[in-house]
């Protein structure tokens, strides 16, 4: 049980929290490897929870302080779960997030945890990205990453291909469609570029572009907020209902 420094090309991954390991448990117990506690984790009723889980799947629930030092941080973190990465492939029935080329930690988990809840579980990254099972993707995502499928695509037109026959909804500031405006119908993806240059002029021509308006005192919205505001307004009659 000694923990190593996370690494993207290894198969092992860090759930960092409290809130993340007890949604790891409850989601992935069989891809949990070790629990680490550290000696000032309060024995309440949380942790009581975390070692009934550990307990029901058999998987070891560790007192090392050296891990907190290695995997975290935080100095507000007492719990670490070691996992290994798993695959959860996306479904093609229903709406889609997509992501080209997103480059931030802390932006990625926070589109996974908005998108989640608003009941939109399937997202696709177009890569170069961000690596998803990075642990600052996975806390910046609360736990809603382990309620996520998704994949990952080389470019655009492999997603295309694996998921064809879809209303695409591509978000750009020179498109001449509102957002406000737009009815967003059928099993549609919402696509967004990254932090730095957005979607290229190509997708202008693929499904129908939409922009989202906002004062010309900003050049942009930053991209968890565009995605937060394009979900919102895709699923609103949703739960109107």
């Amino acid at each position: 049980m000694n923990p190593k420094k996370y690494r993207k090309e290894e198969p092992i991954s860090y759930a960092l929290g409290t809130t993340l390991m007890i949604e790891l448990l409850k989601t992935w117990p069989k891809q949990v490897q070790t629990v680490y506690v550290h000696s000032d984790t309060d024995r309440n009723e949380t942790y009581a929870m975390i070692e009934s889980l550990c307990a029901e799947h058999g998987i070891a629930l560790a007192q090392n302080n050296k891990a907190f030092n290695i995997l975290s941080d935080k100095d507000n973190c007492f719990v670490i779960g070691e996992f290994r990465k798993f695959e959860n492939p996306m479904n093609g029935d229903f709406p889609h997030v997509v992501l080209v080329n997103p480059s931030n930690a802390g932006n990625l988990g926070t589109i996974i945890r908005t998108a989640v809840g608003f009941g939109i579980s399937n997202l696709a990254i177009i890569t170069p990205a961000v690596d998803i099972f990075d642990p600052k993707v996975i806390r910046a995502s609360m736990g809603s990453f382990f309620h996520l499928n998704f994949g990952l695509f080389s470019d655009f037109s492999e997603y295309k291909k694996a998921y064809p026959k879809r209303s695409m909804y591509p978000f750009m500031l020179k498109s001449s469609q509102n957002l406000s405006e737009t009815p967003i119908e059928g099993k549609y993806s919402l696509i967004f570029g990254n932090e730095a240059t957005g979607l290229s002029d190509e997708y202008l021509h693929i499904g129908q572009s939409v922009r989202i308006a906002h004062s010309g005192d900003i050049d942009s919205l930053n991209l968890p907020m565009a995605v937060g505001i394009a979900l919102y307004e895709a699923t609103k009659e949703t739960f109107r209902k």
